[in-house]
């Protein structure tokens, strides 16, 4: 039996480091979203701190359609999160598209949550995006096959700025964890959307091997990942490694990360659905073995140029503009299963627990003892597994019969 040294923080400090990533990259990144660089730097500086206005309501309060953001509200990224986290707390198992049929569909639909951004609890259905809705649309509504649940979705992010509880319950185990996440998130997305999903999880589950390093990290993404979504992974990554030895500053590394991933996503800084853009064809959104989502790759290369520091690698994240939310909510997810308890500041903690009514380390705790009994689980049958081959491989010669 191979022995590994205790490295790193304890899997209960990681699970927690993880969460609290993902809720900070989302409140920090929320209120700059869809903003470029320059206007961030414009209107806000250098956002390093959650006590932000949102960009919307600052400038017109009409822009906000009701909602309310800024000061440590999080969005659909770390509710959809939490929601994952209470399917596998009621299951206690392994999950698949038949999940995302089953308790995802109640979870976002039937269940009511405090939902920050709309100050009223309700289900979190009436906050999400429209290819979150699908998840509602396909399965409780048109009652699909659950694996094809994702096929004619508008191709995003959505799935994988809630996949990384899959990373924690598959923790030092990349393979199994995209096997998973790919057979769950099948339920809601396709193509590259979908791929991007199996990728987090897997980076996530790599940054539970006691000892890794975010180069590592990197490498098990860019090795698990297919098509347009390794292409991207590494374009950046070597970028990312040129700029970290060179010594960039922000700017230039921005510069360069959105140059690299414009062949895979051409979207750029046009992030508005606008009445002016109906009926236009376009192949934004669209499924594509040559494209990726952009939040993944650039998250993973802010995390290398910062030589995998948490809070430098979401802060020039979400200071990059675009989908600002979701680049720290995985930065800050990878990182913070990496660090643990560490990454936690503790004033920041208690401000997005009061702010949006929750309690993260109480969260984190229940789902740990969830996916040790899931993980405890998977020891032993892989141990009754090993017996039974061990049995056929090494069994005695039959004496041929005469």
């Amino acid at each position: 039996m191979t022995t590994m040294q205790n490295t790193g923080p304890a899997f209960n400090s990681r699970v927690r480091g993880l969460l609290h990533g993902v809720a900070f990259g989302d409140a920090i990144g929320a209120p700059v979203e869809k903003l470029t660089p320059a206007e961030i730097g414009s209107m806000y500086g250098r956002v390093n701190s959650l006590d932000n206005q949102w960009h919307r309501t600052s400038r017109d309060p009409a822009a906000g359609n009701g909602r309310v953001r800024g000061n440590g509200i999080v969005t659909d990224d770390t509710l959809m999160t939490l929601s994952l986290m209470a399917v596998y707390n009621e299951v206690g198992r392994h999950i698949d598209a038949w999940d995302m049929a089953d308790g995802m569909v109640r979870q976002i639909a039937w269940v009511k949550r405090y939902v920050p951004e709309l100050q009223r609890e309700c289900p979190l259905l009436e906050r999400l995006f429209y290819p979150e809705k699908w998840i509602f649309q396909r399965h409780q509504l048109s009652g699909c096959d659950p694996r094809q649940g994702g096929i004619g979705n508008m191709v995003n992010c959505g799935a994988a700025m809630y996949i990384a509880p899959i990373g924690v319950v598959n923790a030092c185990d990349p393979r199994a964890a995209y096997d998973e996440a790919i057979a769950f998130a099948s339920g809601h997305q396709q193509s590259y959307g979908l791929e991007a999903a199996g990728v987090l999880s897997a980076a996530v589950a790599a940054a539970f091997v006691p000892g890794t390093t975010i180069d590592t990290v990197v490498d098990v993404a860019y090795g698990t990942a297919k098509d347009g979504t390794r292409a991207a992974i590494g374009a950046i990554a070597e970028v990312a490694k040129d700029l970290r030895a060179r010594g960039a500053d922000h700017a230039e590394v921005v510069a360069a990360f959105h140059k690299s991933i414009l062949p895979f996503s051409p979207l750029g800084d046009d992030l508005d659905h606008t009445a002016a853009k109906a009926g236009r064809p376009t192949q934004n959104y669209q499924p594509s073995r040559f494209y990726s989502i952009e939040e993944l790759p650039l998250a993973l290369g802010f995390a290398l140029v910062a030589h995998g520091d948490f809070r430098q690698a979401v802060e020039d994240g979400i200071n990059s503009g675009r989908d600002t939310d979701s680049i720290g909510v995985m930065a800050g997810a990878i990182l913070g299963a990496m660090h643990g308890e560490a990454v936690i500041d503790a004033g920041e903690a208690t401000q997005i627990d009061t702010i949006n009514r929750l309690d993260l380390a109480g969260e984190a705790s229940r789902f740990a003892a969830t996916c040790s009994t899931i993980i405890n689980a998977d020891q032993k049958r892989l141990e009754k597994l090993a017996a039974e081959r061990a049995a056929i491989f090494h069994a005695p010669a039959v004496a041929a019969q005469n």
